[in-house]
């Protein structure tokens, strides 16, 4: 956390929600208690969800209870006789104006949050210089950054998630504390994989990464964990032998993951036969590294072979087409993780905001759908569920990604009577889920985070939008000043 963030103070809204809209009679909320932990979502219009059986369905006129942060009942609506109403501290009415649709939270899988101040970095890099040149000036700003940098990047890169319906990071960096912090102040669930070899840090060690595991004082993590520890390696070409075989360990000892960018280019496999004389999943499989705890992002220029060795597994795979495109990296092979059927181990990311300026899932998997089309095998409930319940499966989240009884309440309203969803098929809903992708990124009405309102009436209850905006061009400045 900076020193002189006492003097930013007025960055960070108090965090209790102004249930009262700013437009008149326009608010949804009936606050009946302070502090609500027992929420009545009522009415909604359609409900998207995979259900317990991973099958994505849209339903209709259904209630959430939601009850400590955890999803009590689903409901049909009018059947709230079970519900004792004298208990109930706030009622979400979803039935105004039009009505809503509710998802889960979306899971973004691979991101790299400090990184957010670094936006405009390699804008029009296709016109002015390569694509390596302006890799190069993004890593000298990066060398620059500052603990203050690093934690205000964060605070942006979480809300401008949130906002665009994104309740879960995975976070890919080096440094732990600015992440995590700034996932505290955002109220953001987070998965922090902190580097045990990476190419701007020459202090990031499996010992560094060990010591702040510890710091969590526990060794198993459940789903009511807002922050939870990783391990991430920049490319295997990075690493040591020493340095994977202390990986393994680690990931034994407190059964964390491992993610690291693997196979993105052909030079990434080049300079890792040239360390190791062998191909990235080769060297992987020999260090015993290939688990459902491994978490390969990117994972273009891979073999037929090796997609089925990584199926047989069961290794979660993070799709990234859009950074995929930019960077000029190659296209992964979707017909074949479909073959495999490693396309159910498959999640998506948004990367940093300097391979994707937008950090939104849902262009993300509009993106994917449009690169893989020609596949014929890339379905919207899969992409749906990449977003989703897959992604909760292979980061080890397993009350996540769903909206059932007993899951934790994530959960991302948007309006229905706007441009993208209308107009629908009423006699097939599911036409929602088409449309939601194939519009593209949309703002969240209202965001909930373990049963807690982040976003409220289209504002965030955490941070203050605009003096965040301010901070953050004035960081970026100084930092363009320094090179």
């Amino acid at each position: 956390m900076p020193k002189n963030k006492e003097k930013d103070s007025h960055i960070f809204a108090p965090g209790e929600p102004d249930f009262a809209s700013k437009r008149k009679n326009r608010s949804r909320y009936l606050l009946l208690k302070t502090k609500p932990r027992r929420i009545l979502i009522y009415g909604i219009k359609y409900l998207i969800t995979p259900d317990e059986k991973d099958d994505v369905v849209v339903m209709e006129n259904k209630s959430i209870l939601v009850e400590n942060g955890e999803i009590k009942k689903v409901l049909p609506l009018g059947d709230h006789k079970q519900i004792d109403l004298n208990k109930i501290d706030l009622i979400y009415d979803a039935t105004k104006r039009g009505g809503l649709v509710v998802t889960p939270g979306f899971i973004n899988a691979h991101s790299h949050p400090p990184m957010y101040i670094l936006r405009s970095s390699m804008a029009l890099a296709g016109e002015e210089g390569t694509i390596a040149q302006a890799l190069e000036t993004a890593i000298k700003l990066e060398r620059q950054m500052t603990e203050e940098d690093l934690f205000y990047s964060s605070v942006a890169d979480f809300s401008e998630e949130q906002k665009m319906g994104t309740t879960t990071t995975l976070s890919h960096y080096h440094t732990p504390s600015a992440t995590s912090n700034a996932a505290d102040f955002c109220h953001q669930r987070l998965i922090d994989a902190v580097s045990i070899a990476s190419s701007t840090d020459p202090k990031a060690s499996p010992e560094e990464a060990e010591k702040y595991i510890k710091s969590f004082k526990r060794k198993s993590f459940s789903s009511r964990e807002m922050i939870r520890p990783a391990l991430c390696i920049h490319y295997v070409y990075r690493a040591s032998e020493d340095t994977l075989k202390k990986a393994k360990a680690l990931m034994e000892k407190y059964n964390v993951l491992l993610t690291m960018h693997l196979s993105e280019s052909e030079m990434d496999i080049q300079e890792t036969i040239k360390r190791f004389g062998a191909r990235p999943v080769e060297v992987l499989d020999k260090f015993g590294l290939l688990s459902k705890n491994l978490v390969l992002s990117h994972a273009v220029h891979l073999t037929p072979q090796e997609i089925d060795l990584l199926a047989k597994r069961k290794v979660g795979i993070v799709h990234l087409p859009t950074s995929n495109l930019i960077h000029k990296s190659g296209r992964l092979d979707y017909s074949n993780f479909f073959r495999s059927g490693l396309h159910k181990n498959m999640a998506l990311g948004t990367d940093s905001v300097i391979s994707k300026s937008r950090l939104d899932l849902i262009t993300e998997a509009l993106q994917a759908r449009t690169m893989h089309q020609h596949s014929q095998v890339i379905y919207y409930k899969d992409l749906f569920k990449m977003i989703t319940s897959n992604a909760a499966q292979i980061l080890g989240l397993k009350k996540l990604g769903k909206i059932v009884p007993g899951y934790r309440a994530d959960l991302s309203f948007w309006k229905l009577r706007d441009r993208g969803f209308i107009p629908y098929d009423s006699k097939d809903p599911s036409t929602l889920i088409t449309n939601f992708i194939t519009f593209g990124g949309r703002n969240i009405r209202d965001l909930m985070i373990d049963g807690q309102f982040v976003i409220s009436n289209r504002v965030h209850n955490f941070v203050d939008e605009s003096s965040l905006l301010d901070k953050i061009q004035d960081l970026h400045t100084n930092l363009r000043k320094k090179i």
